[in-house]
Formats: C-alpha cells, structure tokens, sequence
C-alpha cells in the first residue's frame, strides 16, 4: 500500500452521504428492497509475502474465519494464539497487529437480488487501512474504522460466482515509515511497551480507529484488525428509504411536537403518500399521512405529529422510561414500497448553563426537571469487540441500573456502541453521554483529516440519534485540556514554534467547534452539544470549578489524599477515580500462586498505570489509609475497600452541594481484561466494593455527614420529586457495643435538593468517647424502613483500635434459595465475604456490622450448599493488616 501523504484519510467510495445507513430499514415483502447477509464461508490468512509467515506458517494457509470478527478472534478460536489475559502472553500476540492480513469470500447472488435494478455490497465496518477487490478488481480504499462503506455493483455480470478479497494493512506498519519522514509527531497517548513504535511517535492520532487498542493505562495493546461489523449485499429497485427520524420539535406534559423525517431515494418521479402510525406505552394509537410528489434522485420530506398527553420518557429515578412504537410507511399506487420501524422515547433534554453565585451552571433539565447525573464512565466492553455479546451489554446496563446510576459516559477512546446496547439504555432509564471518538491524542489538522471525521459524524448521529437515551453529543475526551495543560504537550508546543502550534489549535477548533458541532446541532438538535471533556467554554480554561466539567485527577494522579475530594466543588464531576484490584477469584484468571505478589513481573504486565509501577501508587494510598497489608489476598480487598471509601467521600460531597454541583460520572465502570484498574465491576462481571458502595451513594436519598477540620457537617439528599418526612436518628456506639447517645427527630427534604441540617463538633457527638473505639451511626427512616444509613469514624481506618469482631456467619437453605446471615458480637468494618473460585452473587457485600447486628444476605450460586459452605471465607479490616510498626 502506497501512503502519498496524509490524505489517506479522505479516499473512500462514494454513493451519498446517507445511502443505506439503516440496514433493513425497509423490509422485503411487498417493498421492493432485498438484503442479504454475507456471514458464512469466509477465510482468513497472512497477506502473501509476509514476513510473520516464517515464524506463524499455519497462519499463511487459508483457513475458516468468523465474520463479523477479526484477525486475533479468528486466530484464538484456532488455537494459534494464546489467550492475551493469561500471564504475560499479552507481548505474544503483538505480531499480529503488525501484520497485513487477507479475508477472501466466494459467493454467488441470490436470483431475488439479481432481477432488482440497484445492487450495492456494504461493509458496516472495516477495522481499518483495508484494501478490498471484487473478482481481481480494486473496488474500495476503506480507512475509518468508525464508518460504513458501500460498493456499488449496477454494473455487475449477476451471474456466477464472485470472489471477494478485502486485505488489511497493519495500521503501525504501514503509517510508522511515512510517520518517520514528518518533521515532528503529534503528541498522543500510550506509548508502546513492545517497540513497535519509537517513543512520542504513535500512529494513533493519524488513523480513525480505537484508540483504547493501541494500548491504554487500564488495558492491554491489541491491535486488532478484520473485518468487525457484518457484511450484505442489497438489492433495490424503484424506491428506497435510506433514513426514518422522528424529530422532537417541542414536548411538554400537554403536548408532543415532532416531525417525521424521510429520507427516501427513487428511480421516477411520481406521486406517494406517507404515512406514520405510533403507539403509546398505555395502549392508545394514532396515524397520520400526506401526499407527496417524489422527483427522481434523493430527497428529504417531513410529516408533522402532534401527540397530546405524551407519557414522556423519564431517567431511572425520576420517571418510567416509556417507549413508543412508531411505523412509517411510504405507499406508491397503493402499495406499500418502503416502511420502517422505530421505539422512541418522548422527552426534552436541555444542557442548563446560567449564571449563579458559583459561577455557571452545567446541568441536565430532562422534561424540565434538573437531574443530578449519578453514574460512572465506559469503557468498551472487551479488548476484542467481537467478544462483546448482548448478553454481556444487558449485565452491565442492569447493574449500572440496579446501583442507582441514571447516566453512563461513553468514552471518546473506544468505539461506537451497537444499536442493541443504547437500545437496552433507552429501557433502563439510563442516559447517555456520548463522545465522539477521540481519547486524548492531539488530531491531524488537515481538512482531509476532518472531511473523512465528518462522514463518520453524520453516520454515527443518524444511527443513533432515534434514542431517548443519548442527551449529549461531545467532540472529545481530554484534548483540549492535554493541549493546555499537558507537560508534554507544553513541551511540544515549544519545539514546533507558535506558527505551528497556532495551526494545530485551529484545526482542533475547526474539527471539535466546527465539523462536530455542525453535525451534531443539523442532524439532532434537540441533544446538546458540548466540545469536549473537560470543557469550560467562554474562554475559561478547562477544569475550571465555576464552569463547566472537570475532570479531577488530583487524587490518584497526583497522590493526593481522597479528603482532596472535599477541598473542590466544580459544577459536574465528570472523572475522578482510584483504582483496585479485582477479587482473588479474577486475579488467579490471569496468574499463577508464584505470581501472587505486588510487584511479580505478572502483575506489572496487568497493572497498566505508570509502565507498571501503579501497584505502589495503589500501596500507598492502602498504607497511608489502612495500614501495611499483611498478603497480597489482603493488598487486594484492602485496595477494594480504599476505592469504595474513597470515592463515596466524593460522591457524597458532590451531591451534598447540590445544586452547585449537578453530577458524578466516577472513572469507571467496567474493564476489558482482568487486572488492577479504576473500574468497580472487574472484566468477569464480578462487584467490586465500590459498585456495592456505589448502590448506596447513588441511593435516590441520602443522608450524608462530612467530616473535615473536628467538625460535621450533615445534609440530606433527595432526588425525589416530591418532599419526604422523615426521622433521622444519630446513634453514637463504643465498637464493643456501648451506648455513647441515641437521639431522634423530625426532618424534611425538599424535593430535587441537598438540606444541610446540622454542623456538629466531635466533643459534642462524643460525650468524651475515645474517638478510635466510636462510631456515629445517621440513619434516616421512613414508614418504619431505614432509607439511608452512613456511619462516619473520627479518625482514618489505620488508626482506628478495631475490635475482634466475632463474627457468626450460617449459610442456610430457604424455599427460595440460599441465605446467609450474619452476626457481629462485636463492630466490624467492611466485612467481605468470597467463595473461592465459586461463583456466587450476593445480595450485598462489603457491609459494616455494628455490635450485636443481625443481617441476612440472599446468596445465588449454581453451586451446593455444603461446597459453597466449605469454599466460604469472611474478612474485615480487622484481619487485613500487620500490627502496627510491622513489615511483611
């Protein structure tokens, strides 16, 4: 492949800008447009002449390969590579994405499809410098990872068999010699443990692919290539409806505004009529139609809808999230040629930014109510994304769900999400911010660069725009602000000169302020648009306090301690994490006992922050906070219960200041392959402490004492949209179980608010008490349920005289299942309960157990009751640690 210059990005096939972006859209029958899948009978081998095929000659013979999928699932599924999570096999797969790589498909066309007038091969995703050939002869130069590409074949002898040959070029090395001639490389992020790349040269920022798979400082370098999403053919004739959007124009509780939108394509000019029919949630249904004049060629028509009384949909929390079913059909002399099918969601979504006391607002009014975005950010679900089943998505949208969270960021460094998946969020409540693909690394500032992002844009809005759960469109993650801040950015800049610089920052500008922007506001406008995150916009820099996002890296980057969280309050939290280690059971996934220490060279290679030195920065905080651990089982939960600790702190303090503050999107929730990262639910699904924690902290009402400087200070917090009357009762308990005080009293919270009630000092709380014995106990109840319960310590963890707390525990049958119950004689702290290897879900974990408490967990297991009994192990803090003034 030859590589002129970087222009690379602009070659593609065209056909319109939105030909075929729906596949199916239409359906056979009695319209006239035909697919079919092209899934079966591929093979895959190395390009001929590769050098890899010395040392991997099974990998130069043809052979089956899955479509969709790619080159190192295909080659796992063989046996011919060994599985990248175990040990340090991650740098024996590296060859792979090196390499360049050919699929090869002989198929025929189906009779139906020959006889329409209009025959198209579509590829919905090309993973990524592709070159593809039909019957020996060039067709299509695919290089964006992130769009569809449409062969067309009007000209094609139909008849007999076609072989189809799409090769892919390895991404390093077809850009690292046209990167090496370049005056300068612009910064980007990871570099590469392997040497495949020289250092601050990464072809990353060059080619319009994940950028998570070059390697990121949660997840391995696995650079994948093949062809990913699924292939067709598609077959039509007369007419053609390539897009149905329905608009939502206004929507209040009386009355439902939209616009039906059709994109339609036709051979002939001639008279249609349109028609939209919708059902509601409760059952009622309406249509409306009109007639058109179709002219020859593509055209966009609009039809009007007018929905009285909509049951508008609601974020988890705040409402159901109600789905219409809307059709759309066009009809031409009477029969129908082209119809659509769509759930949408009815709902106004507007981006809150005025001015206050703080400074400028940035909030989320969804229906006209202000939500407090509760959540954490995503990161694609597997380093290989063929990997990712449905199964997998409705898992992790469920626990995101049943931990209280309303709002999950889509990362700017992975990729587009699948229909299915923002399908699953719509139902759940669950609202999504959506970045654009850009994770950090500063972009080309080439016109060329932006033409071919633009395209993708367009794709990528029109697809998923129909969904109620998307509620913002930003341009990046962390461009911006690296560009501003960044020391090596800085450095950067300094070398290439303030022309140069000058021109990069414009390009950004054009791309992020311009191309984005313009996209996102004419394709969906009633979705806000916001540049980047962190973003201040209005000349303020990024991460200010008083506007916009920030990100907060302070803690954990900076090794800040987590009381940090509570010296800063910026008005939407939308990254701040500390990381842990997943349970034993996930880590022995990966390792062997040999390797079950901090710093084994096994553990480096699945620890990803700072070239594998992150274990100390994760001992540091486990120390400064805990204590030394007294084995690595022990480093392992004691990191748990730091992170869990540590961000609850943070999230407590951020919804405390409502509405100064207006959302916590804690990095992050989930991981793409087993190994010590901020995530709180590990690659296997498993629960870390803190999404434990988190379904407390994100409980619709909280009540949330915070201590700082011998002073607390307790707020209650509400998300209701209703007031509440409750009691609150403040206990304060010697951890062997004395009484110190016992008090309770009327409180009320507003609806949608944070209500500071009290500022106490500890002499008052403690009567005397020695504060390393003692814990308050708040809890807020009503109708006889504790709502909300938070104990609170007067000094950190290490220096707390914990007791042997006794604990009790009788794994029981029910006629339901399994039950544990539990019992302290004495306080135990963060009591984690595990079995072994054994998978089993809790109903809880990570619980405290003040003296004398009784608490039974709901335990569902495929496994018996005696193996779970023999497998069962309970720890607490308690038992974590070395005594005082030990090493291990």
């Amino acid at each position: 492949m030859q590589i002129r210059s970087i222009q690379i990005f602009a070659r593609c096939c065209a056909w319109g800008l939105l030909a075929g972006l729906l596949p199916g859209l239409a359906s056979a029958g009695p319209t006239a447009f035909r697919t079919r899948r092209l899934d079966h009978g591929w093979e895959l081998r190395l390009a001929p002449g590769s050098p890899a095929a010395k040392a991997h000659p099974e990998a130069a013979q043809w052979q089956t390969a899955a479509v969709p999928g790619s080159v190192q699932a295909t080659l796992l599924a063989h046996g011919q590579l060994p599985d990248p999570d175990w040990r340090d096999n991650e740098a024996k797969v590296q060859w792979v994405g090196l390499a360049d790589w050919q699929y090869r498909l002989r198929f025929t066309v189906d009779p139906a499809l020959r006889r329409e007038r209009h025959l198209a091969l579509v590829f919905d995703g090309l993973d990524t410098l592709t070159d593809v050939t039909l019957d020996g002869r060039p067709v299509l130069h695919a290089d964006n990872m992130f769009r569809r590409w449409h062969v067309p074949l009007d000209g094609l002898d139909r008849a007999g068999e076609h072989t189809l040959e799409v090769t892919f070029h390895s991404p390093v090395s077809a850009l690292q010699p046209w990167l090496a001639k370049q005056p300068y490389a612009l910064p980007g992020e990871f570099d590469s443990a392997f040497g495949d790349e020289p250092p601050g040269r990464q072809v990353a920022n060059y080619v319009r692919k994940a950028a998570y798979q070059f390697g990121w400082d949660w997840g391995p370098r696995i650079v994948t290539e093949g062809i990913w999403q699924p292939v067709r053919l598609e077959a039509w004739s007369g007419w053609r409806l390539d897009d149905f959007h329905v608009a939502q124009t206004q929507v209040d509780a009386d009355q439902a505004q939209l616009r039906a939108g059709f994109a339609i394509r036709a051979d002939a000019a001639g008279p249609a009529r349109l028609t939209v029919h919708w059902r509601a949630p409760d059952g009622r249904e309406d249509s409306s139609a009109r007639d058109v004049q179709l002219v020859a060629g593509e055209q966009q028509l609009d039809l009007p809808l007018t929905i009285a009384q909509p049951q508008r949909w609601w974020p988890a929390g705040y409402g159901a999230p109600n789905l219409y079913a809307v059709s759309a059909e066009v009809t031409v002399g009477g029969r129908v040629v082209a119809q659509a099918q769509r759930e949408i969601g009815l709902r106004s979504i507007e981006l809150r930014r005025t001015p206050d006391r703080w400074g400028r607002s940035f909030a989320f009014v969804v229906n006209g109510v202000p939500v407090f975005a509760k959540g954490a950010n995503l990161v694609p679900f597997d380093s290989l994304p063929s990997h990712t089943t449905d199964a997998r998505m409705r898992r992790l949208l469920d626990d995101a769900r049943d931990a209280h969270m309303n709002m999950l960021r889509v990362w700017g460094g992975g990729y587009y999400l699948p229909d299915a998946f923002y399908a699953m969020a719509d139902r759940r409540g669950l609202m999504i911010w959506q970045d654009f693909m850009f994770g950090g690394a500063i972009p080309p500032p080439d016109a060329a660069f932006r033409a071919n992002v633009k395209q993708e844009a367009i794709e990528q809005v029109t697809r998923l725009r129909n969904h109620p759960s998307i509620v913002l469109w930003s341009g990046n993650n962390e461009v911006q602000t690296s560009w501003e801040s960044w020391g090596d950015r800085q450095a950067f800049r300094q070398r290439i000169g303030p022309a140069e610089s000058a021109r990069i920052e414009q390009g950004m500008q054009a791309l992020f302020d311009g191309t984005l922007r313009e996209v996102a506001t004419d394709l969906d406008a009633e979705v806000p648009y916001w540049p980047g995150s962190p973003e201040s916009e209005g000349g303020a820099p990024a991460n200010s306090p008083d506007s916009g996002d920030a990100h907060v890296w302070n803690v954990w980057g900076g090794s800040a301690p987590v009381e940090d969280y509570l010296k800063t309050t910026p008005r939407f939290q939308s990254e701040f994490g500390l990381q842990s280690l997943p349970v034993m059971a996930t880590i022995r996934r990966f390792a062997t006992p040999a390797d079950m220490s901090i710093d084994s060279p096994v553990m480096r290679v699945h620890q990803k922050f700072d070239h594998g030195n992150g274990n100390q920065r994760l001992l540091l905080y486990v120390r400064r906070g805990y204590g030394e651990p007294k084995d690595f089982a022990s480093f392992a939960y004691l990191s748990q219960v730091m992170q869990a600790d540590g961000i609850a702190l943070a999230v407590d303090h951020l919804r405390s200041a409502m509405p100064r503050s207006m959302g916590a999107l804690y990095w992050q929730l989930n991981d793409v392959w087993p190994g010590a990262s901020w995530s709180s639910i590990d690659v296997d699904g498993r629960w870390k402490a803190l999404q434990f924690r988190a379904r407390q902290f994100y409980a619709p009402v909280r009540v949330v004492p915070l201590r700082q400087d011998g002073r607390t200070g307790v707020f209650l917090v509400s998300d209701r949209r209703t007031p509440l009357a409750a009691q609150l009762r403040t206990r304060v308990i010697g951890m062997d179980g004395t009484m110190v005080s016992d008090t309770t009293r009327a409180v009320a919270l507003p609806p949608l608010a944070s209500t500071r009630i009290d500022d106490i000092a500890d002499a008052e709380l403690l009567h005397g008490a020695d504060p390393r014995r003692t814990v308050a106990v708040f809890e807020l109840v009503a109708d006889g349920k504790v709502l909300s319960r938070h104990l609170l310590y007067f000094r950190p963890a290490v220096d707390l005289a914990l007791p042997d707390p006794l604990i009790h525990a009788t794994l029981r049958r029910d006629d339901q299942g399994l039950l544990l119950d539990l019992e302290a004689g004495r306080f135990a702290r963060a009591v984690w309960i595990d079995f072994g290897d054994h998978d089993a879900t809790l109903s809880d974990n990570d619980v405290d157990l003040l003296p004398g408490e009784h608490l039974t967990l709901r335990v569902t297991s495929r496994d018996t009751l005696d193996t779970l009994r023999r497998a069962m192990h309970l720890r607490s803090l308690v038992d974590a640690t070395l005594p005082h003034g030990t090493t291990p």
